[in-house]
Order: C-alpha cells, then sequence, then structure tokens
C-alpha cells in the first residue's frame, strides 16, 4: 500500500515536471519569436548572387554590387519594423527560390530536408540487415562442420581418460 501511494506521488510529480517543461518551452517560443530579429540573422537566409556561394551576411567581396546594397535594404526593412519573414519573403518574391539559403519546408523543397534522414536510416537499416545475415549464416555454418566432423578418436579417449581421473 505504501509502495503504492509512494509510485502514485512519483507519477504526479513527473507529470508536473512535464506541464512545467512544456509551458517553459512554449513561453520561450512565443517571446522569442516577438523580438527583433537582427541583420545578421536575416542576411543569413540569403544567399549572395554575386557568384560567392556564401550567404548575404558572410560575403567576402568587401565592395560587393550584391550582398552591400541588400544589407542596406535590410537594414531599411529593419528599421521600418518588418520582421524575418517578411524580409525573406520579399528577397524571394524578388529573385526567386535561388536567394535562398535553405531550401522552404514545403512543396517539392521538403524533399531536400528529408532525403538526408532517410538515406541514413535506410543505411542503417541495410548494415543491421547485412550484419544480421552474415553473423546467421555464421551459426549456420558453425553447426554444419560441427555435425559433419567426427570426433577424433585420440581425443575422444583423452576426454574419456580425464573424466575418469575426476571420479
Amino acid at each position: 500500500m505504501i509502495r503504492l501511494a509512494h509510485q502514485h506521488r512519483l507519477r504526479s510529480r513527473l507529470a508536473a515536471g512535464w506541464v512545467v517543461v512544456l509551458l517553459v518551452m512554449l513561453a520561450i517560443t512565443a517571446f522569442g519569436s516577438s523580438r527583433r530579429p537582427s541583420l545578421q540573422e536575416v542576411s543569413e537566409g540569403l544567399t549572395c548572387q554575386c557568384g560567392c556561394g556564401l550567404t548575404v551576411a558572410n560575403c567576402n567581396h568587401p565592395q560587393c554590387e550584391f550582398s552591400v546594397p541588400v544589407r542596406q535594404q535590410i537594414e531599411t526593412m529593419l528599421n521600418q519594423g518588418m520582421g524575418q519573414r517578411e524580409i525573406i519573403g520579399f528577397f524571394r518574391a524578388k529573385y526567386g527560390e535561388k536567394i535562398l539559403s535553405a531550401p522552404t519546408r514545403e512543396g517539392f523543397n521538403l524533399v531536400a530536408w528529408i532525403m538526408p534522414f532517410a538515406a541514413v536510416f535506410a543505411g542503417c537499416f541495410i548494415i543491421v540487415g547485412a550484419i544480421y545475415r552474415w553473423r546467421a549464416n555464421q551459426v549456420v555454418e558453425d553447426r554444419n562442420w560441427a555435425i559433419d566432423q567426427e570426433p577424433d578418436p585420440e581425443l575422444r579417449r583423452q576426454l574419456q581418460q580425464e573424466i575418469e581421473e575426476q571420479r
């Protein structure tokens, strides 16, 4: 009876702990998204179109004809109170999907997010299956070897002798 009461208290505390964790996570996401994004955060989401292959934030050309004006435009948009999604959406509408530094999580682009994880999962599944088959075949071969082999008469005699000595 005492043990059941202890388990009930433990479960109640655990449930309360999960509720607190969920509330904290909810508060972080709610309040974290309401803050003003920085120039760095927004420009990390855009790819520079000068050919360097870097983001607008990391373009290493000091007088880049693309990233310098875009950073200034982003700063202006941030000062007007626009959020990160709005700014990224503006540049996406102006330049197309190629401006985004990461594929969107919608439509066909979802494949770009899912395929790496699916490939790793499939690879692990194939490796585990191969190891399982290899181990199963090895055990069968070992059993067949033991069945096919006749015991050595000399070893059998020596075993019998050792058994007799132990008695």
